[in-house]
């Protein structure tokens, strides 16, 4: 996929190797964090402010359906589990499924937790579908869910973070069990670029498959870095990593295709999840 111009191509450590397009917006603002000195340990005590509005994360239900559904290839798509954002509570299942995947659209993921950059406030218009397997619902899921119900709850984002960050480093979350996969095959997300190293987001297409590889370094597949596709690359490295690969680019075009009418959609939504367009006036 060629990039957009004039900004180069880079991986996501959360999105599995995002390829950098040109922002929509500029980089959010970000406030003085005064309470870094906090235990995180202190968390659970501090009073809690309004949670996020409704129109920050609002996406119409069916629309929000549909965009989940997108993460899974088609032979998956009608058996699994599928999942809404309630920002009062959190996520919540919207349909019950039985082949053991579930998905949903991420607002908040445990990319925003990445890096040491500040978590001022919370994101309000990144987006990005993603599904797991049994043992990544098991495994995975569950930071996602929680980041999404604390900030239903009202933490402060800078204290959310820290937490997640703790949890990390002290082996609260767990990796998978046994070796499995995530698909992200959405034709669309709105992300950070390299959450490593700071908060700079973009939108962009990039339909690719995660495998759950523990303790596993690019080095150790071969791997390039950095990232020169379309071969598989480590992302996330450590006990949460994943094995990254593409779709082709015929198959990636496949799924743009596919989905048209819930890219305008959410284009007609809101400007910063419309697709870049490319040197030939065509939507990446």
């Amino acid at each position: 996929m060629k990039p957009a111009r004039p900004h180069s191509l880079r991986t996501s450590a959360l999105t599995a190797a995002l390829i950098t397009l040109a922002a929509c917006s500029p980089r959010p603002s970000r406030d003085e964090n005064t309470g870094e000195n906090r235990a995180a340990s202190d968390l659970s005590s501090q009073q809690p402010r309004q949670g996020p509005s409704i129109d920050s994360f609002h996406l119409p239900r069916d629309l929000e359906i549909e965009l989940a559904i997108s993460a899974l290839p088609p032979q998956l798509r009608e058996q699994a589990t599928i999942y809404v954002l309630n920002p009062a509570k959190g996520f919540e299942i919207a349909r019950r499924g039985s082949n053991g995947f579930h998905a949903f659209v991420t607002r908040t993921g445990d990319d925003a937790m990445r890096g040491t950059w500040p978590l001022s406030e919370y994101p309000k218009d990144l987006l990005y579908p993603v599904a797991f397997d049994a043992a990544g619902a098991k495994a995975h899921m569950g930071v996602f869910f929680d980041i999404a119900a604390m900030q239903a709850k009202g933490m402060r984002a800078y204290e959310l973070k820290r937490l997640i960050q703790q949890r990390y480093r002290s082996g609260y979350y767990k990796p998978p069990e046994r070796a499995g996969l995530s698909y992200m095959l959405s034709p669309i997300l709105r992300t950070y670029d390299n959450p490593e190293n700071s908060d700079r987001v973009s939108t962009g297409s990039m339909p690719h498959v995660m495998h759950y590889a523990p303790n596993v370094s690019t080095k150790d597949i071969g791997g390039v870095e950095p990232y020169v596709g379309p071969y598989p690359m480590v992302t996330t490295q450590g006990p949460h990593g994943f094995v990254v690969q593409h779709v082709g680019v015929r198959e990636a075009a496949a799924i743009a295709k596919e989905h048209a009418p819930m890219l305008k959609r959410l284009c007609d939504l809101n400007p910063l999840w419309c697709l870049p367009k490319s040197d030939n006036g065509h939507a990446m």
